[in-house]
Parts: structure tokens; sequence; C-alpha cells
């Protein structure tokens, strides 16, 4: 109105000095208002315009479900109001969105309070958070040389800096706890003041049946002791008591499946390469929290000379099968042991077996329902009750690679009645022998089609082991002081 003044009247003129169409500006000089003063068009506000499309009794509907059930989820009631009414299943392409919208307005109007989170008081150096979490097949699967690898992590975190180390265990144990915060500490270069963990049984115990208390474990308080931390709980049934940590879990799984997907392969050669796989990780994502460290360094108790001895110590004793029961898992020993008692060193990897101050075995511990049965233990006693193979408990630690297994399914073939007796004695051999060469004498013969027979593999063994010809006897050297002047160029005196 303006520039149409200034002009002199020029209609198109002010329009274009404006930004605007010409008969947008020729409807504003008609009607003498600027956009903001031109009456709109239609209902006032407040006021629907367009039908309800969750009219017709579904919203009410809604409302009922919602005033009984409110943490419902309102897709899934949507599509359980229009299954119940033809008449509301024809508004179902347009109406989920203002369903979703008017079931979240009901919640913040008239729903149930939810739950409130106070924010914690963080002091540098005042505590570490312990935990597991374990490894499903939705976080990321790892193989160990081709094998599949069911393991858990232990997961320290210091809430301030949200500092964090991790190490892979097989189970929730006092051992794994101990190796976990020891790793943890000794990475971190320091003690923080307490040691706060949940009501694991590996750091606690329950009073009594009737009642919910718990307390600690002397072990675990000797652990505490030696390290002098503090040691705490979190409340029965209260993770968010130990948020950090548990908040931390799904983090450093999440990390960790990324990084194997840059790595670009999930397979490792060993346990101990996997776990310095994790620990690189962890080394990472602590570069992002130096700012936080360099408050809690100074505040950390110092390290003891050296770590607290990471091992137990039971006794088993030994059953008529040459077996020994450890945490409820089977370990072969020679049968000339059979009703001794034995000592038994526990730590998180390795399980050694002591007969009066000497080491019978040493063996990796078996995880789940693995066994650890050495044939070698038994296979005499086999040899001379074959019957007692077909329903062996341990039947299957009795194929130590697949060369046997394959081996004994031809022989089955060969003479099923005969099959056992002749398997046995294939391990016998082995046990007398070397395992390696029995194995590649077995797919020899079973790469030439031929039945793997005892007598047959052991005149394989046989030949393997004869000189291939005739061998020349070595004259002793005699050192010549003349062959090295020679060498040198100058005499040197002997």
């Amino acid at each position: 109105m303006k520039k149409h003044r200034s002009n002199g009247g020029v209609i198109s003129h002010a329009a274009m000095k404006a930004g605007v169409h010409r008969h947008t500006a020729a409807r504003y000089l008609k009607g003498q208002h600027s956009p903001a003063e031109r009456p709109k068009p239609g209902a006032p506000p407040g006021v629907r315009r367009r039908p309800d499309p969750l009219g017709g009794g579904l919203w009410d509907a809604a409302v009922t479900w919602l005033k009984e059930t409110p943490e419902i989820e309102a897709k899934l009631l949507f599509e359980h109001l229009l299954g119940t009414c033809e008449a509301w299943a024809a508004c179902a392409g347009q109406a989920l969105r203002t369903f979703q919208r008017r079931v979240k307005q009901w919640l913040e109007e008239s729903g149930p309070p939810k739950e409130v989170y106070f924010p914690q008081v963080r002091e540098p150096g005042k505590s570490m958070q312990f935990d597991w979490t374990r490894v499903r097949a939705d976080d990321y699967v790892v193989t160990i040389a081709g094998r599949p690898f069911e393991h858990l992590l232990t997961h320290a975190v210091l809430p301030y800096s949200n500092w964090e180390w991790a190490t892979p265990c097989y189970s929730e144990s006092l051992l794994s706890l101990e190796r976990g915060v020891q790793d943890a500490a000794w990475e971190l270069g320091g003690l923080a003041q307490v040691l706060q963990t949940d009501h694991s049984s590996a750091a606690t115990h329950q009073i009594s049946q009737e009642g919910k208390e718990r307390t600690f474990n002397e072990e675990y308080l000797g652990f505490c002791r030696y390290l002098k931390i503090e040691p705490r709980t979190i409340h029965v049934s209260s993770p968010d008591e130990q948020g950090d940590v548990e908040a931390a879990n799904k983090h450093l799984k999440r990390r960790l499946r990324n990084h194997m997907i840059l790595r670009g392969s999930n397979d490792f050669r060993s346990e101990a390469d996997y776990a310095q796989f994790v620990a690189k990780v962890c080394r990472s994502a602590n570069a992002l929290r130096v700012k936080g460290l360099t408050e809690e360094l100074p505040r950390l108790k110092p390290l003891p000379a050296q770590r607290h001895p990471q091992t137990q110590e039971v006794t088993a004793r030994v059953s008529p099968a040459s077996v020994v029961q450890v945490k409820k898992l089977p370990y072969s020993v020679p049968s000339r042991l059979i009703g001794a008692t034995l000592s038994v060193q526990l730590s998180e990897n390795e399980l050694a077996i002591y007969h009066r101050g000497q080491l019978v075995r040493t063996v990796e511990r078996a995880a789940g329902p693995e066994k650890r049965i050495d044939y070698r233990h038994v296979i005499d006693w086999l040899v001379r009750k074959p019957g007692a193979f077909a329903n062996y408990v341990y039947r299957e630690s009795l194929f130590p690679a697949i060369a046997f297994r394959q081996a004994y399914e031809a022989l089955k073939r060969h003479d099923e009645s005969r099959a056992d007796k002749q398997y046995l004695k294939l391990l016998h051999l082995a046990a007398q022998g070397c395992e390696t060469t029995v194995i590649e004498a077995i797919a020899a013969a079973l790469r030439a089609a031929e039945v793997p027979l005892p007598e047959r593999i052991e005149e394989a063994l046989k030949s393997l082991a004869e000189p291939s010809g005739t061998m020349r006897a070595l004259q002793p050297f005699t050192p010549s002081v003349e062959r090295y002047n020679d060498l040198l160029g100058r005499e040197v005196q002997p």
C-alpha cells in the first residue's frame, strides 16, 4: 500500500516491489487490510471442518480399553478395534496416525503417572560398577577357529567418566569377577574406593530361605580386603541403582558388533585373540573419555604389589568311571587313581588336577554341557569291554577328530556287528602311538575307498615308521685353523 501511494497508483509496479502477484496486490488494495487482518474462510478455531475419522464409537471404545490397560500399544489396540467392527475397518487407511496422536494426548492428560528417575551426583574416583552381560545371537556371533563361542563379558564402568573395560568369560563366577575387576584396575592404573555389584551369587548369598535379605560371601569379602576397596551392592530387583553399567552393556555389544563389521570377520584364531580385540575396542572408546578420566585418576587408590590369586582350590574323588566331577562337569583322569581324592586348582580358563602334589592333568575348563574326557585314560579297559561302548555316557568324547567319526561310520557299513570292537582298536593304536599319524593313515584309507580296518591301519603305521632309504653315517667335523686362514686371507694364531 505504501509503494502504491508513492508511485502514483501503479498496481503492477507496487506489486513487483512488494514481491507479490498483481492480482494479490489488487485484492489487498480493494479490501484495505493486511494479510494478517484478512478474514479466513471456514469454521472458527476449535470447530472440526471434516468428519471425525475416529467417530462412530471407535474412540469411545478405545478410551474404555485405555482406562483398564493404559500400557497397551496404540497400533495394536487400533488393529484390535478394527477387527471388531466392519464399519470401523473402512477408515483403517487414514485414521492410524490420528489414533496414535489421540492416544498420546489422552495418556498425557488422563493417563497414569510414569516412573520418575532421579539423576545422581557422581564423584570422580568414588566407585566402579561391575556386571556381567551375556552375548546372545541377536547381539553378535563369535567363532573361534570356526567353532561358535558362547560366552559372557565382564564389564566394569566408572560412572563419573564412563571409562569401561570388558573381558570375555564363561560364567558369572567369583573367578571371573576377580579377573574382570583386576583386569580393569590394572588397565586403569588404580582402584576406585567402592566396588558395586548386583546380587549375583558370585558376591552374595541369601541369609535364609524365608527372607530375601542377602549378605556378601566370605571369599568375596577376602578379595575386597586384599584390594582395600569397599564392597557395595544394590537393593534386590533394583537394576536402576546400577544404571550406568546396565546401560553401558548394550552400547558395548553394539560397539563390538560394528567393529566386527569393519574388521570384515567375526572369526578369531583363539580366545586370546578375541580378548585382545575386545580390549582394543574398549581402548578406542575410552580415548573419547579422557577429559573425565583426568579428574578421576588422581583420586584413585594405588594398586597392590601383585594381583589377588585368581584360582580356587577344590577336592574331588575319582569315581569308578575314572572321572572327577568339578563344578558339576566331568573330567577324566588315569584309571590308576580310581578311588583317590585329588586336589583341583581352578582358574577362569584352566583346570589343573594334582595327586599328592604331583600334577596329573592340565586341561581347559569345560563350558556348559561340554565334557573333558580323554580317551587315553579309559581305552585300555574299553578294548577289554567293547560292549560298553554303545551306551557309554561319554561316548561322544571318544571321537577326538572327524577322521575317527568317519572311520567308525565306514566300519559300521562294512560290518556293523564288529564295528565297535574294531573302532576301539583304532583308538588304542592312537593312544599307544601318535594320534596325528593314525589320523593320516585313516584319511589315506578313506581316500582310497578302503575300509580302515585296525590291521590295515597298523600296517600303514609300520610302513610310515620304516626308513625310506639307507642313511650314510656322517663323519665328525674337525675344525682346522688353516681353513679359517684361507677364508680371512690372513694368518690367525691358534
